[in-house]
């Protein structure tokens, strides 16, 4: 049941992406650019998802635990720190760049996008050298 309620979300995810326009990078990179051709249509899916999410979590904090889950999974740290800056600004510009972000990324491949082809093997390079940077500076702030 957990896999089924896992696939019926990303379909939704998925779906919404595509209607939103969220796939098309010339959408997005218009979005971002609001000194050119700025096409403010995304201000709205992402007010959308601001309002849904923030209804959403009312909710689910009401309940004790998840439908599906002993617990919640939080994360452990609340602190703005380097890393998650540097990580935000690595994503930033890897969105402004390519114009997907992850979702729209692995949505953009089954629809055939323009420069996806790219862009996904990029983006699993970055994830994997963020993954040993990490694991490295753990290691190393471990040992010292």
């Amino acid at each position: 049941m957990r896999n089924f309620l896992g696939f019926a979300a990303g379909l939704v995810f998925g779906i919404g992406l595509i209607i939103s326009g969220m796939t098309d990078p010339a959408k997005v990179l218009n979005f971002l650019d609001i000194l050119g051709p700025w096409d403010p249509s995304l201000a709205f899916v992402m007010g959308g998802a601001s309002v849904t999410a923030f209804i959403g979590y009312r909710l689910i904090w009401r309940r004790e635990r998840p439908v599906m889950g002993s617990q919640f999974d939080l994360p452990d740290s609340t602190a703005i720190d380097a890393p998650l800056l540097t990580g935000a600004a690595i994503f930033g510009m890897g969105w402004g760049l390519g114009g997907f972000c992850p979702g729209p990324a692995w949505t953009s491949l089954l629809i055939g996008s323009s420069g996806i082809l790219i862009f996904l093997p990029a983006m699993l390079v970055g994830i994997v050298l963020a993954g040993f940077a990490k694991s490295s500076s753990s290691f190393a702030s471990k040992g010292a």
